[in-house]
């Protein structure tokens, strides 16, 4: 009985497709105000940046048989692989697979 009584008195709101159409209106006619500015999205850019950095680090090129591309090239034998590092050009890296 106590919740029947709160209910009277308590507004009830409700979101309709004519509320939307408002809201999509108001921020249409005051897109150049401080209103306008409440209502407009702007994507995340710096999360999805430092993703993209760390995703975006340069490999090497797998060969079967490696050879040196210019004078920066250096042959190295690590790990029981041959691998050419290049100090002029890091898309020469290379490693013999």
């Amino acid at each position: 009985m106590l919740f029947r009584a709160l209910a009277r008195f308590t507004p009830t709101v409700r979101f309709t497709a004519t509320a939307a159409r408002q809201c999509s209106s108001i921020a249409h006619r005051h897109s150049g105000s401080a209103m306008g500015r409440l209502f407009e999205t702007r994507p995340v850019v710096g999360k999805v940046t430092t993703a993209l950095q760390t995703q975006q680090a340069r490999g090497m090129k797998v060969r079967s048989s490696v050879k040196k591309l210019c004078d920066g090239c250096m042959s190295v034998r690590r790990k029981g692989r041959v691998y050419i590092i290049c100090s002029k050009n890091q898309k020469h890296k290379q490693r013999q697979g």
